[in-house]
């Protein structure tokens, strides 16, 4: 067997070796979500350490909600590790490229129009993953997360939202595509680092823009009224001297319950966002819920001629006091320049992946083991090296990030704490994670590998705890 492994050709133990380590890095995830699966099978009961902090009807649902969605990735994961060898097996990559070449040739455009022939193969590849991937996204929608009451979309909202999003993608991806391969294609010898330069700008341009003109084709952005919040949210970032220019309300209600907060901006000009699903006041499902509520009630009332007293469905989201505690986290990031550090990092990896391509974009037995026989598209041999060749250091570097994302959580969170609000970020940590149904217990090794934040009792914890590194 080893003789026979030994004695093949170049192209073909570059082929076997992708799709090995492929199914090696499945088994593997598959292996840590069945560690985590059994404990969502198991621990029926709160934990003693938990019991002031969920009660039992939240925990119960929250175990349900994560072993649904734990359930449905498996068979997500082997549809999709399924789907990803057989289209290798069966040269799905070289015939699309062929078909790509069959529309360009209709224009009369022949193989040496590349980049065109590249923009086809891209539009044709991106169609064919939102398609296979929409039944997939529809169950888990309007099943899982309408089972457990987390959406908030319909049917027509939901597709008219995906088509707008493809088409957006196409509109950024095809043009900076073909831009990266013309760059490539005339850039020389040191053609890497004109790439990674353009890439580089790119990433800064999308940052600025995305809040200001992409984000709102999906989602509706109102300015925060007046008021005690955001005069307390501008008070705190003046403390910090955090450059706050706008605070912004999205309408994320209109998708799901869930909620965020997130800041952008480059140097004087930073934003901050706020889901209405975190503001207790401002969250549409309270409103609704309190109308359902008095609805309820009236009937009640009517039938029974009397008033019955009943027990208040708990609001979403968190008091002023507490979405305060949540920005001063959020702010602590960039305070303590965790945002610079993940720029960095992730150029500095952008670099080393475009040097390195170079490097490798002449061997023609790349090409050769993916079915390309004739020819050495720019475009298959970015594919190629980037998902397939750096797999590897690829999954490495995922979890080196993750490990220093759990760490940058825990510096953001004593951040907080040593800005006086260490008490309002404990309760806003428990009703964030109440009103996700985050489950609070977790396997040890599946949360060092998945979680780039820490689990919730390390955190509440380490509010308590000294001051983090």
């Amino acid at each position: 067997m080893l003789t026979e492994i030994l004695e093949l050709a170049v192209e073909d133990k570059i082929f076997y070796a992708v799709l090995v380590f492929s199914w090696t890095v499945y088994i593997w995830e598959a292996y840590l979500a069945s560690r985590q699966r059994n404990i969502y099978r198991s621990t029926m009961h709160v934990p003693t350490e938990l019991g002031k902090i969920m009660d039992p009807d939240t925990f119960e649902k929250s175990r349900l909600y994560q072993l649904d969605k734990s359930n449905f990735g498996f068979w997500s994961g082997l549809y999709s590790e399924t789907e990803g060898t057989l289209i290798l097996l069966l040269g799905g990559i070289p015939f699309l490229w062929r078909i790509s070449g069959s529309v360009t040739a209709h224009f009369s455009l022949g193989p040496e129009y590349e980049i065109s022939q590249s923009l086809v193969f891209l539009m044709l590849a991106t169609l064919f993953s939102a398609v296979t991937g929409m039944p997939w996204s529809l169950y888990s929608t309007f099943v899982i997360e309408e089972k457990h009451g987390f959406n908030q979309q319909t049917l027509s909202f939901f597709l008219k939202d995906a088509l707008k999003k493809f088409a957006v993608t196409q509109c950024i991806l095809l043009p900076v595509t073909s831009l990266l391969l013309y760059i490539i294609k005339i850039g020389g010898e040191y053609f890497f680092i004109y790439a990674w330069l353009f890439t580089l700008i790119v990433s800064l341009v999308l940052v600025t823009i995305y809040a200001d003109y992409i984000a709102p084709l999906f989602d509706k952005f109102t300015p925060l009224p007046e008021g005690d919040l955001k005069t307390d949210i501008e008070t705190m970032a003046k403390s910090i001297s955090f450059p706050l220019t706008k605070i912004y309300v999205v309408e994320g209600s209109k998708r799901s319950s869930h909620s965020n907060a997130y800041f952008y901006g480059f140097f004087k000009n930073k934003r901050i966002v706020l889901f209405d699903t975190l503001l207790e006041d401002f969250s549409p499902l309270n409103k609704k819920a309190e109308e359902h509520t008095a609805g309820e009630q009236t009937e009640e009332n009517e039938v029974s001629g009397e008033e019955k007293s009943k027990p208040q469905k708990k609001r979403q989201g968190c008091s002023n006091h507490e979405v305060l505690a949540v920005l001063g986290h959020e702010l602590g990031h960039w305070k303590l320049g965790h945002t610079v550090k993940n720029i960095v990092i992730s150029q500095m990896n952008s670099f080393l992946c475009f040097f390195l391509f170079a490097a490798l974009i002449g061997r023609k037995e790349l090409f050769l083991a993916f079915g390309f026989h004739d020819s050495q598209p720019t475009l298959i041999g970015l594919m190629i090296i980037f998902q397939f060749i750096f797999s590897p250091y690829n999954e490495l570097l995922s979890f080196s990030l993750t490990v220093l994302s759990r760490r940058f959580e825990f510096q953001a969170d004593a951040f907080a704490r040593d800005m006086g609000r260490s008490a309002e970020l404990h309760s806003a940590l428990i009703k964030l994670n109440k009103d996700n149904l985050g489950f609070p217990v977790a396997d040890w090794l599946f949360s060092t590998w998945h979680y780039s934040h820490p689990p919730l009792l390390e955190r509440l914890r380490a509010l308590k705890g000294p001051k983090q590194d």
